[in-house]
């Protein structure tokens, strides 16, 4: 491959780089070029004081939302990266990205809320939003399927909902120390369920 090959091949996969970016809506596009940029942030400046921190030690209300833009590692990173694309992309087109940024903000901080009132550790990452995305998801699009990779293989989206679902559930009532905030996660899930009933006038609301 001469130099012209090479210029040629760059220049073409920055403009299918930057096509493909300018076709996520709005709001999750910055979401993720935020969590990238925080991410490489990480590893240049320390950046603790906007990590979640309990109430008793070092706790700012700004961490209800900083937190999340910070990842533990890179496999932490791409996980909550691809389900923000693949579920937020959907749900944005669908809602708008005004009233999809408010499910933002209520998953994020009902996930930091929910772990502080039952966790005294601290925190960091995007998952609470992310299950309350899948949650929406489900709730939407029940009969959709999603491919799975491990294992490969289709499920309508509310199963998967429902296997989070339970899978969290018995990692609380197991009390498994293993790292993960299912707190978190489960306060992620239910805020955006609760939005989601409000926008609706369903119960636990009414007109």
């Amino acid at each position: 491959m001469n130099k012209y090959q090479i210029g040629r091949f760059l220049r073409n996969a920055k403009n299918n780089f930057n096509y493909h970016l300018r076709n996520i809506p709005v709001v999750t596009r910055y979401l993720l070029i935020s969590i990238i940029v925080v991410f490489i942030l990480q590893h240049v400046v320390n950046l603790y004081f906007f990590v979640l921190q309990s109430f008793n030690y070092g706790f700012n209300p700004v961490q209800l939302i900083s937190y999340a833009f910070l990842h533990g590692n890179f496999a932490h990173l791409l996980f909550n990266g691809l389900a923000l694309w693949m579920f937020g992309s959907q749900i944005e087109r669908y809602w708008g990205a005004k009233r999809y940024l408010t499910f933002v903000f209520v998953c994020i901080v009902g996930a930091a809320i929910t772990h502080m009132i039952f966790v005294n550790a601290n925190v960091i990452g995007i998952s609470g939003l992310v299950f309350g995305l899948l949650l929406a998801y489900g709730m939407m699009w029940p009969e959709r399927e999603i491919f799975l990779l491990l294992p490969p293989m289709p499920v309508k989206a509310k199963y998967l909902v429902i296997g989070y679902g339970v899978l969290l559930l018995l990692n609380i009532l197991t009390s498994r120390n293993d790292g993960i905030a299912h707190f978190a996660h489960l306060g992620g899930a239910l805020s955006g369920f609760l939005l989601i009933q409000y926008w609706r006038k369903k119960p636990p609301f009414h007109r």
